[in-house]
């Protein structure tokens, strides 16, 4: 008896389905949700529910060294787009992280001599002088983390915000 090519393949389709929910590691493309840090609160790509809406925040950076709103409040499991414009003269960062990766950014970036074009990582923009980015993230569960700018002397000179995920 002859099995129809269908039928196996729609075995693996189903594994494959099957096997893709849950427990999956995270992935980074600009724009989507961020990995987990080890102490932050935990962070992943897995998408919300089709029900649960969107959150976005308007995000300034200033040649004030100052990240505008300063404090910021976010739903845990929802994917948050963070609209982030630099209305300065020079280039800023906008970094999501606890203060251990904050400072950690910090150092790697006093190693590297600072930022020369804007660079996107998996959990932070660079964003040119009057330009918008948006980077979205989801924050799995409540806690707080932080923004910061990490251009040399920027974070240090007061340029960061708390987030606080609830």
């Amino acid at each position: 008896m002859r099995i129809p090519r269908l039928i196996p393949l729609a075995a693996v389709a189903i594994l494959v389905a099957a096997c893709s929910t849950g427990g999956a590691s995270p992935t980074w493309s600009f724009g989507a949700p961020s990995a987990p840090a080890a102490s932050a609160p935990a962070m992943s790509a897995a998408p919300a529910s089709p029900a649960a809406p969107a959150t976005r925040i308007e995000v300034t950076l200033s040649d004030m060294m100052r990240i505008e709103p300063a404090a910021m409040t976010v739903p845990a499991g929802v994917p948050v787009t963070f609209v982030v414009t630099n209305t300065g003269t020079v280039l800023h960062e906008f970094t999501l992280g606890d203060a251990a990766d904050q400072e950690a950014h910090d150092k790697e970036m006093l190693e590297e001599g600072g930022m020369s074009m804007p660079r996107d990582e998996e959990n932070a923009i660079g964003v040119e002088p009057g330009k918008t980015k948006e980077l979205t993230y989801t924050f799995d569960a409540a806690g707080e983390t932080l923004a910061g700018c990490h251009v040399i002397g920027h974070y240090a000179a007061g340029m960061k915000a708390t987030i606080t995920i609830q």
